[in-house]
């Protein structure tokens, strides 16, 4: 199981938001949000989980917290497939534990930056839990090509919020724009915001994010 840092907003909360953090941060890295998203209306528990540490290729192969290897500049070429699916397991049992623990699907929202971002949208669209609502920022969608086939389709009609910052030079704002409509012609229910940033969230961003939460 992930280790991961869980917050509430208040007692008795009515959602769940998983959120997976980028490469080489960890759980603490949206820690600070939490405070953002206080409402009276809607208590909400928040679980920050820690990805495995593990080689990097193009950081040289060195050792850190991430989702699934990347080998090449290009990000969206040569998919560290099996590293991508080791990960959507992990968020799965995560989501299943929580589960167990008195949640039910339909309160949970996966929620990603950057790498995070990525599983957030592989595993949203493969499992087979209806969740509350799908939060994917400055990221895209691995493994496009296979979607069609793999999709549950359990979350066709779930919000999806994608948004990137226009000037981004990490994952291409492109590849997250094309992200967007490969799921919107598979007929997700998806959502598109850009912001004039670069790799990062803003406060405008947060904003944002937490109006689609608290609708959910």
């Amino acid at each position: 199981m992930l280790d991961f840092i869980s917050q509430k907003t208040g007692d008795k909360p009515e959602l769940l938001v998983i959120w997976l953090h980028g490469l080489g941060a960890d759980g603490h890295d949206f820690e600070p949000v939490v405070p953002q998203f206080v409402n009276p209306d809607k208590a909400i528990q928040f679980i920050f989980p820690h990805a495995p540490i593990q080689p990097v290729t193009i950081n040289g192969g060195m050792e850190m917290r991430s989702w699934y290897d990347i080998k090449m500049m290009d990000i969206g070429k040569m998919p560290d497939e099996a590293g991508i699916r080791q990960s959507e397991q992990q968020v799965l049992a995560l989501i299943e534990a929580q589960i167990k623990a008195g949640f039910k699907a339909e309160q949970i929202v996966l929620a990603g930056f950057s790498q995070g971002g990525a599983i957030a949208l592989h595993t949203a669209t493969r499992t087979q839990h209806k969740l509350a609502g799908v939060v994917a920022l400055s990221c895209y969608l691995p493994i496009a090509e296979k979607l069609s086939e793999e999709q549950s389709g359990k979350n066709l009609t779930t919000p999806f919020f994608l948004a990137h910052g226009s000037h981004d030079p990490v994952v291409p704002f492109a590849l997250g724009q094309s992200s967007f409509q490969a799921l919107k012609a598979a007929g997700y229910s998806v959502s598109w915001h850009e912001y004039p940033l670069q790799h990062g969230v803003s406060m405008d961003e947060l904003e944002d994010i937490k109006r689609f939460i608290l609708k959910l």
